[in-house]
């Protein structure tokens, strides 16, 4: 420093202490910067590496067009665990209509903004190919979980969702898995399968995130107009009456049928089933039945929506 003055002196060493921070700041910036992994290959790498450490996996598995609801699954993992993995994947083998596979929105970008927003550490955005690097042909037995509401009505939907489920459960190591109860009948079998198969996986459900107006979040409500939306709301408010009648011990023969009709005098909604089940079991119940659950599915402008309640 010989040469130069008290100031310059002072002013050297507030650069140098700015510099220091600048850096530090860098640093910290690209450690935090969120992965994106492509490949089987590099995720199953991640992913050992990871539990080699002793540090625990919180997996998010998602086929995209992501919403608040999948912002809860993913805090939820945060609040949990060390690392958090959110898969981006629209499965075909889940998929029994290829008009609805065809029109699944795909958001990648804003996906991805969302994610690295929220401080999840890997985004797992694989092919098709990645996923199934031969024509997966495994079937599951699933002890009569399938055999009511969406299984008639989707046939080889589950068995596709347990595919993927596994084969990801493989490369990704979790310690525990976030689904949303949105999917009630898909959670409970996935919590079943996941035993029945021997994973060491803690599967976490999280409450239906809403819209302030009762519609329960999903990816496909972008695909309805203002109108559409409107209509949809019609759902929560069937299942919150049924919840609400039950409370004043109305049979629940009656119950169901009285919703039936209200969602069929809508203009503008296609009913595919409402059905009052058994919370574990999901077989329809009776009129001594203690837990029930009330689930929904139907269509407004071609575009298939469910919910679920637990109304008793």
């Amino acid at each position: 420093m010989t040469g130069l003055s008290e100031w310059q002196t002072i002013s050297y060493t507030i650069f140098l202490r700015l510099y220091q921070v600048v850096v530090l700041a860098l640093r910290t910036l690209v450690c935090a910067i969120m992965k994106l992994i492509l490949t089987a290959k590099e995720i199953s790498q991640y992913s050992t590496s990871t539990r080699s450490k002793l540090k625990s996996i919180g997996f998010v598995p998602t086929m995209g067009a992501l919403h608040l609801g999948h912002v809860s699954l993913i805090k939820a993992a945060k609040a949990k665990c060390d690392k958090v993995v959110v898969s981006v994947f629209v499965n075909p083998t889940q998929f029994n209509d290829p008009t609805d596979l065809r029109n699944y929105p795909r958001t990648f970008e804003s996906d991805r903004m969302l994610l690295e927003a929220e401080g999840v550490d890997v985004m797992f955005f694989p092919s098709p190919e990645e996923i199934y690097p031969t024509p997966e042909a495994k079937n599951y037995e699933m002890d009569g979980l399938d055999q009511t509401m969406e299984g008639p009505n989707r046939p080889g939907h589950f068995n596709g969702v347990v595919q993927v489920v596994t084969r990801l459960f493989d490369l990704i190591q979790p310690t525990a898995a976030f689904f949303g109860e949105k999917d009630f009948q898909q959670l409970a079998i996935i919590r079943h399968m996941t035993q029945k198969l021997g994973y060491d996986v803690e599967i976490v459900g999280c409450p239906t995130e809403r819209e302030a107006s009762g519609l329960a979040m999903s990816s496909r409500n972008v695909r309805l107009s203002n109108n559409g939306r409107t209509l949809a709301v019609s759902i929560s408010a069937v299942l919150t009456q049924v919840k609400n009648q039950l409370a004043l011990n109305q049979p629940v023969t009656k119950v169901k049928e009285q919703a039936i009709t209200r969602i069929n005098n809508l203009n503008g909604i296609k009913l595919e089933y409402l059905e009052l089940v058994n919370p574990q079991t999901l077989q329809l119940v009776n009129e001594d039945s203690t837990s029930i659950q009330a689930c929904i599915a139907l269509y407004i402008e071609e575009v298939r929506l469910i919910d679920n309640m637990r109304v008793k």
